[in-house]
């Protein structure tokens, strides 16, 4: 086990402005790394746990972590695949449409993807006849892409390696980054890199969770070391614009419980800015994003929420009913800790991912098991942790549901069905 001090250290201004001018306006409990899943050698050890607090710039209104964890741990290893997920396989199958008849590309066009993963999106654009190139640092992650022929640069992104991309392989069309902007610490470097990578009429179409969704919906658990941006429209369009791109839309998607969808251009490309920019930006004054105050009423919500869960959770418990979990993603973590779900609340956990099966979940040690284990042990209650995918769960489990189960929905507000 790598010792605390050696993997985490923190910095002291804005990854948007490099001020220093900041607030710490929120304080969920300190966590071990939510995708450290551990073997069964491994449970006896105790992870170390990382403070995990929201601080607001007051110079341009980026909200962030600041207690940073080396890429290299969080990363090299990574265990979320989106291909496992059929709503996300079918999200980007569609997201490579906007792209592809909103924005020219011509075809055997060149596109890249920082944090490419398992090559889930480029596999749409490449039957679509463009080149595609996949950018991702983590290692059998990137095997399983090169395996279904996604081309995969097995490294971290920056202006260095945009350079010699574009000597290989020239210019890009359409530079694509999907939930990986809120992960970067070094973001000037990545922009940077993208601006020397994108051909003069070239995109940069990127999606991050949204921190007005984040806010309005109690999104909390998506608050972890992996995500240390919480991206809103406002701080972004500078941002951007010191790098020499605009920001030309700006549109709310619902994955991951609400993320945005921006698309930016060189200053001066050929397409116009669109109306979304402004009323996200309208939105975000209008729900307080930039003040501290926001964030204050947000915690005491949580706190809400936190008590009316574990009632629920020690009842049940009590009454001698079994309850599972749901999913194993990062953001249960986050959930677990801050609300007190206690490991002696929940017999085990169930996920779709091989490479969480057979493992035990970060810090509370739970084993995660395949789904098939919901109809072997028979829990009376599934605590969705994977909240966020309700409807396709229930819709794939209606057998539990008809054999007398019930789902606990924890987020954005408690229900059980």
């Amino acid at each position: 086990m790598i010792p605390a001090q050696t993997i985490c250290r923190r910095r002291d201004n804005c990854r948007l402005c490099s001020r220093s001018e900041l607030r710490n306006v929120l304080s969920l409990t300190p966590i071990p790394l939510a995708n450290a899943f551990v073997t069964h050698d491994e449970v006896s050890v105790t992870q170390p746990r990382f403070p995990l607090d929201l601080w607001l710039c007051a110079s341009c209104g980026h909200v962030q972590l600041l207690d940073v964890i080396d890429s290299k741990v969080l990363f090299e290893h990574y265990v979320y695949v989106s291909g496992t997920s059929p709503a996300f396989v079918r999200h980007f199958e569609q997201y490579a449409s906007y792209v592809l008849e909103r924005f020219a590309c011509a075809d055997r066009g060149l596109i890249v993807e920082i944090g490419s993963n398992d090559g889930t999106l480029l596999k749409f654009f490449r039957d679509r006849g463009r080149r595609v190139l996949g950018v991702d640092p983590a290692r059998e992650i990137g095997d399983a892409a090169r395996h279904q022929g996604v081309p995969t640069i097995t490294a971290f992104f920056g202006p260095q390696l945009a350079d010699a991309i574009v000597a290989e392989h020239g210019h890009a069309d359409v530079v694509c980054a999907n939930n990986v902007l809120a992960h970067i610490d070094d973001l000037d470097s990545v922009i940077r890199g993208v601006a020397r990578l994108l051909a003069p009429a070239g995109v940069l179409v990127f999606e991050a969770a949204y921190l007005a969704d984040l806010v309005e919906n109690t999104l909390f658990d998506t608050i972890y070391h992996e995500h240390i941006d919480y991206h809103s429209v406002g701080p972004l369009i500078p941002f951007l614009a010191r790098h020499g791109l605009q920001l030309i839309e700006a549109t709310r998607v619902d994955t991951h419980g609400g993320s945005i969808r921006c698309v930016a251009q060189r200053v001066r490309g050929p397409h116009p800015v669109g109306e979304s920019v402004g009323k996200a930006v309208k939105l975000e004054q209008q729900l307080g994003l930039a003040e501290a105050t926001t964030y204050q009423a947000f915690a005491k919500h949580i706190d809400k929420l936190g008590a009316e869960l574990g009632a629920l959770l020690r009842q049940l418990v009590a009454q001698g009913k079994r309850i599972a979990g749901f999913g194993a993603p990062a953001k249960a973590t986050t959930l677990m800790y801050h609300l007190g779900i206690a490991p002696e609340m929940i017999e085990f956990v169930v996920d779709d991912s091989p490479l969480k099966q057979g493992r035990f979940t970060p810090g509370m040690h739970i084993p995660v098991l395949p789904a098939k284990a919901i109809y072997e042990r028979r829990p009376d209650y599934l605590l969705l942790l994977a909240w966020n995918f309700t409807k396709p769960i229930i819709d794939k489990h209606g057998a539990f549901r008809d054999a007398g189960g019930h789902f606990i929905v924890p987020l954005p507000r408690v229900e059980v069905l």
